[in-house]
């Protein structure tokens, strides 16, 4: 098959096609540093590809966006919050690579819409709770750790979970995106190789899928990060959050 023959294959509408076009630009805008927008992405390709085959969809756009992340906030990153994440977060990815694997479409796709739910509701508890009262150890560390690679294993969904213990570490704005950059580059990339031979959810066919929507992954990264330095979070992301929820919950009983 060509080039034009396995993008005919998908058989996506106009609509369908605009869709995910547009779910690659907001993952270019959430990853230049713009927070509470990755959800949407998630749903959107959930609803157009399936829900276990979209993980597989995303994952190299989200590796692409990281690199850019990475590169423009690189100088940002601490690392010794990244440190302290990562064995937990390891653990929890390899442990959804096997309760993915074995499971059925259906329960795959209640187990991500409840992910969903959940992350709309840690997102609302982060909201809404002063710095000082989130914790701040190891044990606190090594949960959010390992919730966060279980998550972003099954659904690419740790993003609100990460984000309660970077809230713990009271980074700047640059030091918070710097870091989460750089951690979830490395998490992504861990997880490819069970998209590839293990799940079967990252194949040529969906790489060449890929290569029409990166562009527009980059052009919503250059659009967010000068967006960033302007922006006030506060309206869109309470519209983002009814969003999602309503998304997820539609998700769950569809």
């Amino acid at each position: 098959m060509n080039y034009s023959d396995i993008l005919q294959a998908f058989n996506l509408t106009i609509f369908q096609w605009v869709a995910i076009a547009f779910a690659a630009f907001v993952l270019g805008l959430s990853k230049s540093g713009i927070k509470g927008i990755g959800i949407i992405i998630i749903l959107v390709l959930a609803f157009v590809f399936g829900e276990k085959a979209s993980t597989g969809i995303l994952l190299p756009m989200l590796i692409v966006a990281d690199i850019f992340a990475v590169v423009y906030y690189n100088k940002h990153a601490k690392w010794n919050y990244i440190w302290k994440l990562m064995p937990a977060m390891v653990i929890g990815v390899l442990v959804g690579v096997w309760v993915g694997n074995d499971i059925s479409e259906e329960l795959f796709k209640r187990i991500m819409a409840i992910i969903i739910i959940g992350s709309v509701f840690i997102m609302f508890y982060t909201e809404r709770k002063p710095l000082n009262d989130v914790p701040n150890n190891v044990w606190f560390a090594s949960s959010m750790g390992f919730l966060a690679g279980f998550s972003t294993m099954v659904g690419n969904l740790a993003g609100p979970i990460a984000n309660i213990y970077f809230l713990a570490t009271r980074l700047p704005k640059n030091e918070f995106i710097g870091t989460a950059a750089w951690l979830f580059f490395i998490i992504n990339v861990f997880k490819l190789p069970f998209h590839f031979f293990v799940w079967h959810t990252v194949s040529v066919e969906s790489l060449v899928l890929n290569s029409v929507l990166i562009p527009f992954v980059i052009i919503g990264f250059f659009l967010g990060a000068y967006a960033v330095r302007l922006i006030s979070n506060v309206n869109y992301r309470r519209f983002i959050l009814v969003v999602t929820a309503v998304g997820g919950v539609i998700m769950l009983f569809r």
